[in-house]
């Protein structure tokens, strides 16, 4: 517990006083984030946030934390995933060589390190995979998962406190059941509290690229490895609870795009956070109802983990749609009454 504690508090302070810096020569550099339609911010604003996160991520795990059962591995896909977010803050990179450079990383944990999805344990009536339908559903969740994570950093302080609380609820069930991979829970939450101090609310840096690749990744291995301990039941279910937000948001913008005849991919302002901006809410009503709402998801599925995969499923699901279908309605109508008006 005290190592627990310790690796905590250094991330976090390692983040703090790094960030300062890392303003001030982004300012420099003129390293800054610039506003378009899509922005929720109106002024320049530094990027380069995940370096703090990494830093603080890094030092931590490294000094106090356990590098076995594939940590290390963890680490080296890290560090590439690190530099290809650092390159794309600074200069942007092509998709392809981003996509390549995450192939890459998840080759690295799926291959070296044989961290994979082995069974689905029984959801949807599948147990265990046949070794190539495995290896290709873990690289679809990593991918999936980090990119989630990247495409719902779009608000002060949303992707950070999803982060946080994501990596706080693996990490406790990590450290109950003595996994390796609690100290690699608890680094990352304490690095992104040390950087939330300067992003939670009207934003001084966000993470970029470099913060939410980052973070995406580790979350992805984390969720893996969740899975295939097989720490409680209906894992596969509860999994999914502990990430809605950024699986709901990811899957409902892609749906949409596809539906009006566009390319998954392209940018808009369909995601959660938009609309909930669209209604009225502020910014930080956003993310204090969006982390409200998967904590909800998150304490349901851990509680009625009993009554199977599939029935939390399907539960969640309807939740999510029916969250999705009232967002829809709310802005349409507030559109007509600002024409009416």
């Amino acid at each position: 517990m005290l190592n627990i504690v310790l690796s905590i508090l250094w991330a976090f302070l390692v983040a703090v006083f790094a960030v300062p810096s890392i303003i001030f020569v982004s300012y420099t550099k003129k390293l800054l984030d610039e506003p378009n339609h899509r922005s929720t911010h109106e002024s320049l604003i530094p990027r380069l946030g995940g370096l703090a996160i990494f830093a603080g991520f890094m030092s931590a795990l490294t000094i106090f934390g356990d590098l076995g059962d594939g940590v290390q591995q963890l680490l080296a896909g890290c560090l590439i995933i690190f530099f290809i977010g650092v390159k794309d803050d600074i200069i942007t990179v092509s998709a392809f060589k981003k996509f390549f450079v995450q192939l890459l990383a998840a080759g690295i944990v799926m291959i070296i390190a044989d961290i994979r999805i082995t069974s689905f344990q029984g959801l949807f009536g599948i147990y265990d995979l046949e070794i190539g339908v495995s290896y290709a559903f873990t690289f679809f969740v990593i991918i999936g998962v980090t990119n989630a994570i990247n495409l719902i950093d779009g608000l002060d302080g949303l992707a950070g406190c999803v982060v946080v609380l994501i990596s706080l609820t693996f990490g406790t069930y990590f450290y109950i059941y003595d996994s390796a991979y609690a100290y690699v829970a608890f680094c990352l939450a304490g690095g992104v509290l040390g950087f939330l101090k300067y992003n939670i609310h009207k934003a001084k840096i966000f993470m970029g690229d470099t913060g939410s690749l980052l973070c995406g990744f580790i979350i992805a291995v984390m969720a893996i490895q969740f899975v295939e301990m097989k720490i409680i039941e209906s894992a596969p279910a509860v999994t999914i609870g502990i990430l809605i937000i950024p699986i709901f948001d990811t899957t409902r913008v892609f749906a949409i795009r596809i539906f009006n005849g566009r390319w998954p991919f392209h940018p808009d302002r369909n995601h959660i956070h938009h609309r909930l901006l669209d209604v009225g809410f502020s910014q930080l009503a956003v993310v204090i109802l969006l982390i409200g709402m998967n904590l909800l998801v998150i304490s349901f599925t851990i509680l009625f983990a009993s009554f199977g995969s599939f029935q939390l499923l399907l539960i969640t699901t309807v939740f999510a749609i029916c969250i999705s279908f009232v967002l829809d309605f709310a802005v349409k109508e507030d559109k007509e009454d600002k024409v009416n008006a």
